[in-house]
């Protein structure tokens, strides 16, 4: 007597399908949001080696040129809880255009001076801090889009090919920034970072998302920055 295939067959059938991990680049959108933040993952990577060589070049002194890295990193520490406040009542798409286009003005003010020779180390650390503004402002915004990018089923694959554009930038940038700067200097580098955010911008600008329906009036900036300092189970 064979034996009832019943059993198998329903277990096959309540088994989810795999999802391929390159799923998410088959939609146009993500895949060219994700190219753009790839070439401008490498871009900064590449500008916080020739920040840190113009820095030497300029003090050799290890507490200013920690400054640099300071600069990058304050931003982020000070303005992560607003930024996600801000994310969530502003258009998204019109937020990650304003902060690619700061640091596109920082990182080309930053390649001028230092081609002319007008960089001083407040320039430096300056323009540096502008573009971790930027970073602070543009990070909560490009996460939350990203629903909108994919179907709910391939959000995890999409997460996971973001992390590896960012890791992939922080291999590739270092290495080629090196190269740019032993044989023309750290002005090059500045210039390309500047011009990876042109291809974010581009992006950006070809995108029509979907509007929001948002039900209710819109929420106080300032009780939005609290909802994001609360701490989970936290009466109201």
């Amino acid at each position: 007597m064979t034996s009832d295939p019943a059993p198998t067959t329903t277990a096959a059938a309540g088994r989810q399908p795999q999802v391929s991990a390159w799923a998410p680049l088959r939609h146009r959108v993500y895949r060219m949001l994700w190219l753009a933040q790839f070439v401008s993952n490498i871009g900064t990577f590449m500008q916080g080696v020739g920040a840190v060589w113009v820095m030497l070049e300029l003090r050799q002194s290890p507490a200013v040129v920690a400054l640099v890295q300071t600069a990058v990193s304050l931003p982020v520490l000070l303005l992560g809880v607003p930024a996600g406040a801000l994310a969530d009542l502003v258009d998204r798409r019109r937020l990650l255009l304003a902060t690619q286009g700061l640091m596109l003005a920082a990182a080309a003010a930053l390649a001028a001076l230092t081609w002319t020779g007008g960089v001083t180390p407040a320039a430096l650390l300056g323009l540096t801090f502008a573009l971790g503004v930027g970073t602070a402002l543009n990070g909560p915004a490009w996460q939350a889009v990203q629903p909108e990018l994919v179907p709910a089923a391939e959000f995890p694959q999409a997460v996971t090919l973001g992390g590896a554009s960012m890791n992939l930038g922080r291999a590739i940038g270092p290495a080629l920034a090196g190269v740019i700067i032993a044989a023309t200097g750290p002005g090059l580098v500045f210039l390309l970072n500047a011009l990876s955010f042109l291809a974010v911008i581009g992006a950006l600008a070809a995108w029509r998302p979907k509007p929001e329906d948002r039900p209710g009036p819109p929420e106080q900036f300032d009780a939005a920055v609290r909802a994001g300092l609360r701490t989970p189970g936290t009466p109201t």
